[in-house]
């Protein structure tokens, strides 16, 4: 059977042929990326419901997006921290709440990284340039800046990927206080976090940058891991 795999999707106003409403949409290339995987790719609608759905799925995609709301982790906002998006914030803590009561895989990218990073007790850098001095992670709305990862041996990131990857990221936040029991598994050569994983969990990985863009190795790791419970279970 094709594994299921749900992607959080945004709620956001939108314009396309005649019409210009509020919409649920998610960049193709997530969708893409799942298929070539060899995944069904299912979007989950930015509503707390959505969580229910997680038990019909094998794994769960937190898609890239907009910033988290730092009442979240107990912050007031920075001036440029983006308008907090409360409703998809609260249906993706819930889907991932789920999704790891269940012991589904879950990838988390980019937004997602960070939501995971929230909902287990973290923090987050709100504009990273003041941190690292410089936008590379982020040159200019709508383009990807190129970053050199450095993974760590033995992490199922490196796994999937080697040593170390250029990946194409387009964040100006990032992880500041690390939740308990995510463990770093990448990082840029400024410091900044770029993967994680929750130890003691068969499979989930969050990583800073977009896969999605061009780089299928870790959905396939992703579906892979959809496998594991299958085999175990014949």
């Amino acid at each position: 059977m094709t594994p299921l795999i749900g992607i959080t999707a945004y709620g956001e106003r939108a314009a396309w042929g005649v019409w210009e409403q509020e919409a649920v949409l998610l960049p193709r290339t997530y969708t893409d990326a799942v298929i070539a995987a060899g995944g069904l790719p299912v979007l989950l609608a930015p509503r707390v419901e959505s969580a229910d759905v997680v038990d019909r799925l094998d794994a769960v995609v937190l898609a890239g997006g907009p910033d988290v709301d730092p009442a979240r982790y107990g912050a007031a906002a920075d001036p440029r921290t983006g308008l907090p998006r409360t409703e998809r914030d609260a249906a993706e803590l819930a889907v991932l709440a789920r999704a790891l009561e269940l012991g589904r895989p879950v990838l988390a990218v980019c937004r997602g990284l960070q939501v995971l990073n929230v909902a287990l007790g973290g923090t987050l850098v709100q504009h990273l340039p003041d941190s690292v001095g410089h936008t590379g992670h982020n040159p200019r709305p709508g383009v990807f800046g190129r970053t050199d990862i450095a993974l760590a041996a033995g992490s199922q990131v490196a796994t999937a990927l080697g040593a170390k990857v250029i990946a194409q990221c387009h964040h100006h936040q990032a992880i500041a206080e690390l939740a308990d029991g995510l463990v770093v598994t990448g990082r840029a050569p400024d410091g900044t976090v770029e993967a994680v994983e929750l130890a003691g969990h068969p499979f989930v990985m969050g990583v800073q940058w977009h896969p999605e863009q061009d780089d299928p190795r870790i959905f396939a790791a992703l579906v892979a891991a959809c496998e594991e419970p299958r085999k175990e279970e014949q």
